[in-house]
């Protein structure tokens, strides 16, 4: 008598095309992408009609950082350290030259910097070959000193900080008391 040979059990692979073509599709519609959010700046809005200001800034007025290709940082023409940016920022934004700012406590009141908050600008300029990471990191100190004389101000008319006031009255009159002025020039090779 001869053996049967015996049949090898297959899977019917016939659906799994299918299969898998509705799990790419079910991954496809549920996975989230995270998008780079980039700066989180605020421009003025453009408004065609409005007239060019010649309203010349004067030269006290003007905070001064520049940022070199090896990442270094020149305050006011002299060299400074990162941890020290916000104090300086502080500073120059608490000035009160003129002595016309009542609530701009601990000013120096020294008539070669800032005359008031208002009129305070801080100038940002960055070479070519700097980081970005430090570029990033200029950018947080000179937002920080904002936030140092916004709560100063915020906890001595409100009892709290800046960030837990609710009324856009209060907001707002602290946010016009210090604007936040930081102009950026375009990347030059500073060296």
């Amino acid at each position: 008598m001869a053996k049967k040979k015996r049949a090898i059990p297959e899977i019917n692979a016939g659906s799994m095309a299918d299969i898998a073509f509705l799990l790419l599709i079910f991954f496809l519609v549920t996975t989230t992408m995270d998008a780079n959010k980039g700066i989180n700046r605020k421009l003025p809005p453009w408004d065609p009609d409005r007239p060019i200001e010649d309203n010349p800034i004067k030269e006290r007025n003007i905070f001064t950082v520049l940022i070199n290709s090896n990442d270094d940082i020149l305050v006011e023409n002299e060299y400074a350290n990162l941890k020290d940016l916000r104090d300086k920022a502080v500073e120059f934004i608490l000035n009160n030259g003129k002595g016309d700012c009542d609530y701009c406590t601990g000013g120096l009141r020294s008539p070669l910097s800032s005359d008031n908050p208002q009129k305070a600008v801080i100038s940002l300029q960055n070479d070519k070959g700097t980081s970005y990471e430090m570029y990033i990191k200029v950018q947080n100190e000179l937002v920080a000193a904002y936030e140092v004389v916004r709560n100063q101000l915020s906890m001595e008319r409100h009892g709290k900080p800046y960030k837990e006031l609710t009324s856009e009255d209060d907001i707002k009159a602290i946010q016009e008391a210090f604007p936040q002025i930081i102009s950026e020039a375009e990347p030059l090779n500073l060296g």
